[in-house]
């Protein structure tokens, strides 16, 4: 059964513009507005400067470019780390790659939207073991708005595999798919706008390691 305790990580992660990898130019009409599907964000994380905080503990957990990816060790268990890269927008539709390098089916990896600070935001998982559940973070109190716990999907991929994952935060609406298949939506109003990011960690043991590639984020 999945771990349905997740305790947040207490890294505080600057947020650090791109410069080049923003593309919020292309895709706008004459008055500025950007179009439904226009990029306004993509990353393959092939350059180590595009933005994106990183960093290492002393317990071996990190957060690092390797390997033309995004790596993310968690070292502790019912730890989640995320990583953004100072992109703020209101409705967004992200996209990215996630493998599983090794560690623990019990672990958790997705997408963050609308993130105020370490205590608002809002997270898409989904786990090594086929579960999928969208959490909000309010005043620092955990709440998986998309049910009681988290729900088991035949559409995520188990085990050592790769999961292409997308979270759709529009209006009220919040949407989460695993492999082009729509797996959980809920309405929520409590954040409008805020970063996007990605995010990973353990439930009750120790060691996941995950590996992000190929970040996308369009106008819904």
């Amino acid at each position: 059964m999945k771990k349905l305790t997740l305790v947040v990580a207490l890294v505080s992660i600057m947020a650090v513009l791109l410069t080049g990898c923003s593309s919020l130019s292309a895709g706008q009409n004459a008055s500025g507005a950007v179009q439904p599907g226009a990029v306004i964000f993509k990353d393959d994380f092939s350059d180590p400067s595009s933005g994106w905080e990183t960093w290492s503990e002393p317990s071996g957990s990190m957060v690092a470019y390797q390997n033309g990816g995004l790596r993310v060790f968690i070292a502790e268990k019912e730890f989640d780390y995320w990583s953004r890269p100072g992109e703020r927008v209101s409705d967004v539709r992200m996209e990215v790659d996630v493998i599983k390098l090794g560690g623990p089916d019990d672990n958790d990896f997705g997408l963050i939207c609308r993130y105020q600070n370490r205590d608002n935001f809002y997270a898409f998982l989904a786990s090594s073991d086929g579960y999928a559940g969208i959490l909000k973070v309010k005043d620092g109190k955990y709440e998986m708005i998309s049910g009681k716990q988290m729900t088991f999907s035949e559409s995520i991929r188990q085990g050592a595999t790769q999961n292409h994952v997308r979270a759709d935060c529009n209006g009220s609406t919040l949407t989460f798919f695993a492999n082009d298949k729509q797996v959980l939506s809920v309405q929520d109003q409590d954040f409008t706008t805020g970063e996007i990011g990605v995010i990973a960690g353990t439930g009750g043991t120790a060691g996941a390691d995950l590996y992000f590639d190929n970040f996308w984020a369009f106008k819904p």
